[in-house]
């Protein structure tokens, strides 16, 4: 029965495009050089001449290919962690890899803006308009039959924001005791856009405070000797006070409910969302300093030791005169695993360290010692 021939490590390799399974980094002149130093590098790792290598040129492309899309991997991961909050409703056509990211308010002026909705201001929900006719007399109204509504068919999908009933302004019935007829007077009056609203024209004669006293007292006199101006809505009933004396046309503001529950409110679709349409693409092998590549490389040892462990699993036992060899293939799985996740742990530890919030409380951290330092210089004394 013929034996198994086992296919090993030549000793050399020549590195061509399409060598890897994805071909990411085929057209980058760094990674091509470097693919046939690192096979070299990790045969020799491995044992290579002293002991053969069950493992051919494209093996270790394959892990080369892994290590340094593991490394863009982690890396931006983390700093789509870091920097969501930013990158929420940018375009998803910009590839934001190794791409400084400035913080901007975007987002939590979005968010507060949506609460100024209930308030009337800010927002992305359309304030609507709506009149009811107002009878002589009569108090209650029916608004859903009354109101001629904007958007909607239906009471029930409408909310009322704003009622505008308000006493007449303050101003309108305000009279000066020292009525006037100096040209001067007026002219200065009109500058504080009084001039249209009463008879009166020696303002200058009586402090600003005075007038606003004034119109103080008639509102106050409106509130409690006579009826104010209110109402109160109750489901679709409005009740007016005081009971109108004449016919006259009521303004109110509302909103459709179902522009308030739309979630869809954005200006395009190709925005940023969440994690999984964050436009962060590989980073070209090339653009990677020398800590990131000595990373790669440890960490395509650690494949290769992997794939080769598995191997030689399968081809526990060689045959040879007089006996058999045992293969290390479960020690080498063992170690793969151990290595591959403290390199993992390592980089995760180092992003963690130049997060934004760790580079603050740094930068904290040194200003409160530099702080203490500068308390223990000798202050000098002048004398004049």
């Amino acid at each position: 029965m013929p034996q198994t021939v086992i296919p090993i490590w030549p000793g050399t390799s020549t590195f061509t495009s399409g060598s890897t399974p994805f071909g990411f980094y085929d057209a980058d002149t760094l990674f091509a050089s470097d693919a046939d130093k690192s096979a070299k590098w990790c045969a020799q790792r491995l044992g290579y001449p002293i002991v053969n290598i069950e493992l051919q040129a494209i093996n270790f492309y394959t892990a080369f290919e892994e290590a340094v899309t593991e490394y863009s991997n982690q890396v931006n991961q983390f700093n789509i962690r870091d920097n969501m909050m930013n990158l929420q409703g940018s375009s998803t056509s910009n590839n934001m890899s190794q791409q400084l990211v400035s913080v901007n308010l975007d987002r939590i002026i979005s968010l507060s803006s949506e609460y100024g909705v209930e308030s009337g201001f800010g927002g992305k929900v359309t304030y609507k308009s709506a009149s009811l006719q107002l009878q002589t007399g009569v108090q209650d109204y029916d608004l859903s039959s009354s109101l001629d509504l904007e958007g909607a068919d239906i009471w029930s999908d409408i909310e009322i924001k704003r009622i505008l009933h308000y006493a007449p302004p303050a101003i309108s019935r305000y009279f000066d005791p020292f009525v006037g007829t100096g040209m001067g007077s007026q002219q200065m009056l009109e500058q504080f856009g009084w001039g249209s609203y009463s008879p009166g024209v020696s303002f200058m004669m009586m402090p600003i405070y005075a007038d606003l006293l004034r119109l103080q007292a008639i509102e106050f006199n409106d509130q409690i000797r006579r009826s104010g101006y209110a109402f109160e809505l109750h489901n679709n009933r409005l009740k007016i006070f005081p009971i109108p004396t004449a016919d006259i046309t009521l303004w109110m503001e509302y909103i459709v409910k179902a522009d308030r529950a739309n979630p869809f409110q954005s200006s395009g679709s190709s925005l940023v969302s969440d994690f999984s349409n964050a436009s962060f693409d590989f980073i070209p092998y090339s653009n990677i300093n020398d800590t990131g590549r000595r990373w790669i490389w440890q960490y395509m040892l650690a494949v290769a030791k992997e794939m080769l462990g598995q191997i030689r699993t399968k081809y526990a036992t060689v045959p040879f005169p007089n006996g058999e060899l045992t293969l290390n293939g479960g020690e080498l799985l063992g170690q793969a695993a151990a290595e591959k996740e403290a390199l993992v742990t390592q980089l995760r530890e180092n992003l963690t360290a130049t997060s934004r919030d760790a580079q603050l409380a740094k930068k904290q951290s040194e200003a409160e010692a530099l702080q203490q330092q500068l308390n223990k210089i000798p202050i000098g004394i002048w004398i004049a």
